[in-house]
């Protein structure tokens, strides 16, 4: 710890005597100052012992003392030093009652201790506790990186919470907690999150005060260049000290390593990533997990699911596979798509869904997920997320589930503006019949389609004889130029009302 006024005081060689202030000795002294200034406040920076002789001063006037000694507390000196025997026999009682009035530590300076003598202990007593810190920062380096080398971030994490006497939590791109010590400090740094998320956002390197009513919490994102990977909060009773600071640092450094894959790491697992996804597409499952080999672990066997997603879900599909413990297969197919293997019913499929309903709006996220498929049918399963991505687009949705297109009906996929035209084309000739007055051909057609071609049922709906919705149906055909008996035709007029909402009543 730095130099305080009491270790100055029992330092033997300067004899010092405390005359004032008693209870402020624990002060730390960040130098010792020389000043015979009536007014030296302009050249102090707070946390100086002040010597003098009071060579200038009207060290007997109890006012001036007073206006003194509150200058002196007012610019942070932390203690005053007064040197007998020089100017003065004894500390003058006007000071001397000023100083304890103000609590102003006043230490009494025997004529045999010169200035530079306590000037030299405090710079020595500065210099060896640096000197300590230094040395207790390289020392926690070296444990922090035996630590990260043998047993993880985790660990890393826990030595760098013992050193700082507090506690850290490392958190993930999402803002969720990977690893936290001690473990009462879990609920606290849960609560971090939005603190984190709101790191995220900035570019790294990064970082952040937190005040709470039980702790300082600094936050400190992790990650090289402008892309941060995740983030490391401490929590601690107060500042961070010079060999703490050394610790902080150093297991950023570490947790960066960690976390941050090389370029060319990263690219050649891209690399293998889509050799593999091809040779499944293509039908080779079986060379598809000779090559993978231990990688991707069991993912390549049944079951699993296919999603098509844009780019920018990547990061947070890896995090929630590496939070679970789970194998996730990321291709990115140019600069606007992504396709992802992932397990059925896993936590990565989970995290997709969440992170979709969550941030759609902002991140225009749109996600097409087939259904469960084995190796086998990678392919089959391919064709459906695309489907599924395709109608998500259509329908301005975050997430398609492919099941869910064939579970539902066909109706909603006419809302297309393309669709829409189609259909208006089909039947702008029958409306333009009927805006004549000579027939109602488009709701006779609608009839005639909802009961299957039975005449006397849609007749009877319509309320005339089924004659004449026979030549109405007739002149559909005319006009149309199709023949009714044709099943095609049937089913594209049929969707063709539906389409333009012509198709109910």
């Amino acid at each position: 710890m730095p130099p305080t006024l009491a270790s100055l005081v029992q330092h033997s060689a300067l004899k010092l005597v405390v005359r004032a202030g008693e209870d402020r000795l624990d002060t730390p002294v960040r130098w010792a100052h020389v000043s015979e200034l009536a007014d030296p406040v302009p050249y102090m920076e707070g946390g100086e012992l002040l010597l003098t002789t009071a060579l200038t001063l009207d060290a007997e006037d109890l006012e001036a003392m007073r206006r003194y000694v509150r200058r002196l507390l007012g610019a942070g000196v932390v203690g005053l030093g007064f040197a007998v025997g020089v100017n003065y026999e004894e500390i003058p009682p006007a000071l001397l009652d000023a100083a304890r009035e103000e609590h102003l530590p006043l230490l009494e300076v025997p004529r045999r201790t010169p200035f530079l003598a306590i000037s030299k202990a405090v710079s020595a007593a500065i210099s060896a506790d640096q000197y300590r810190a230094v040395t207790a920062g390289f020392e926690a380096q070296r444990e922090l990186t035996r630590a990260a080398l043998a047993e993880g971030p985790e660990a890393v994490v826990a030595r760098l919470a013992a050193h700082v006497d507090g506690w850290a939590a490392l958190y993930d791109t999402s803002g969720t907690v990977v690893a936290v010590s001690p473990e009462w400090a879990a609920r606290r740094a849960a609560r971090l999150t939005p603190d984190v998320e709101r790191l995220r956002d900035r570019p790294a390197p990064a970082s952040a005060v937190v005040g709470g009513t039980d702790d300082r919490v600094e936050l400190q994102s992790l990650g090289t260049g402008r892309r941060v990977r995740g983030a490391l909060a401490v929590g601690t009773g107060a500042p961070l000290g010079t060999a703490e600071r050394y610790a902080v640092h150093s297991a950023i450094a570490l947790l960066t390593l960690t976390t941050e894959r090389s370029r060319s790491l990263q690219a050649a697992e891209q690399r293998l990533g889509s050799a593999i996804l091809q040779m499944m597409l293509a039908g080779q499952a079986e060379h598809a997990r000779a090559v993978a080999g231990d990688v991707y672990g069991g993912l390549l066997d049944a079951p699993f699911r296919v999603l098509v997603a844009v780019p920018v879900l990547a990061e947070a599909l890896e995090a929630a596979a590496a939070r679970a413990g789970e194998a996730v297969l990321a291709v990115p197919e140019g600069e606007r798509r992504l396709v992802v293997l992932a397990g059925d019913g896993g936590a990565v499929v989970a995290a997709c869904e969440g992170y979709a309903e969550r941030e759609a709006e902002d991140a225009g996220v749109v996600v097409g997920l087939s259904a469960p498929a084995g190796p086998i049918a990678a392919a089959t399963a391919y064709k459906q997320a695309e489907q599924a991505l395709s109608v998500a687009r259509r329908r301005g949705r975050a997430l398609v589930e492919h099941e869910d297109l064939a579970a539902g009906s066909v109706l909603p996929l006419l809302a297309d503006d393309a669709v829409r035209a189609f259909a208006d084309g089909m039947l702008r000739a029958l409306r333009d019949h009927d805006a004549t007055g000579r027939g109602d051909l488009v709701a006779s057609l609608r009839a005639w389609l909802s009961r299957h071609g039975q005449w006397d049922a849609a007749a009877a709906d319509l309320g005339v004889h089924r004659h004449t919705l026979r030549y109405r149906m007739r002149r559909v055909e005319e006009i149309l130029g199709r023949s009714l008996d044709d099943p095609d035709v049937r089913m594209e007029l049929w969707l063709a009302l539906k389409a333009t909402g012509e198709g109910t009543e």
